[in-house]
């Protein structure tokens, strides 16, 4: 049976406002906002998947889309994994503490349609995905195999981000001060970056410069989204603003010699960063 797009992308959008909605429940259950994050990367990749693996002819599923969904699926199951491992024992997340202190007894409401303008972004990304598995092109031209490197890069990328940060908390000496091992050293933010280039990854597989496929050109939406939420929005402003006021100078200093988002190996100067005052 096959489907079409147009139809298979509208119920893809109900779905995925339906999950945030879910999450939504979660969230007033547990009084933990992690499991919001959980709940959208799990519903990036499933959806995400789910668009690169429809019938939407009678030929079989293409080395390409085949390609895209298990990306798709490893790179959402990991993060999200991670996202709902920490939930369990870590307090709120900064950012919706933020949220809830800003929009007092309106947060509840309020809270709801934030996550269904998430789950519109959501909708721009797995489109993204969609128009990756959906290049006709034969799957390993010279972007192909630049996406795919890209895509393995950033999966490695925030597993080694977050496995450095874990090791960082975990010393007891390290309590109250600030990470900067590993990726850390290059950026403030690497798992945000790694986070980004997946999804550059992504519009470079749907891109096809032959010609053969114009709508290809679309998926650079989901890039410029995701720079513009992590970077400029919902990411890097609010964790910097709780850090500051969590970590004081010792994060000020993190901030003259390390970058916020693109990594970079040349740190403008190596002063200790150990907070000195509580």
């Amino acid at each position: 049976m096959s489907l079409s797009g147009p139809a298979l992308l509208s119920a893809t959008g109900a779905g995925l406002s339906l999950a945030m909605a879910g999450a939504w429940l979660l969230q007033r259950r547990t009084g933990q906002s992690g499991w919001i994050d959980a709940t959208w990367s799990f519903s990036v990749g499933a959806f995400g998947a789910i668009l690169a693996l429809a019938p939407l002819d009678h030929a079989g599923p293409s080395a390409r889309q085949i390609f895209v969904a298990v990306t798709a699926l490893i790179a959402s199951l990991r993060l999200g994994a991670h996202i709902a491992r920490r939930s369990v024992t870590a307090p709120e997340d900064p950012r919706y503490a933020a949220l809830a202190r800003q929009w007092g007894p309106a947060f509840p409401r309020r809270l709801f349609w934030f996550l269904q303008i998430q789950a519109a972004c959501a909708f721009v990304l797995v489109t993204t995905i969609f128009l990756a598995a959906r290049n006709p092109a034969l799957f390993g031209g010279v972007l192909d195999w630049v996406g795919a490197l890209l895509l393995a890069v950033a999966v490695l990328g925030e597993a080694w981000a977050d496995g450095a940060l874990a090791r960082f908390r975990a010393e007891p000496a390290n309590r109250g001060g600030v990470c900067d091992i590993g990726p850390w050293a290059w950026s403030r933010h690497p798992n945000y970056f790694f986070e980004w280039l997946s999804w550059l990854g992504y519009a470079l597989l749907a891109i096809n410069l032959s010609g053969a496929w114009p709508q290809g050109w679309l998926a650079l939406s989901g890039p410029l989204l995701m720079y513009w939420l992590l970077a400029h929005a919902s990411g890097v402003p609010p964790l910097e603003e709780h850090m500051l006021a969590s970590r004081g100078d010792a994060y000020r200093r993190y901030q003259a010699r390390v970058g916020a988002f693109f990594p970079w190996p040349f740190t403008k100067s190596k002063e200790p960063i150990e907070e000195t005052s509580k």
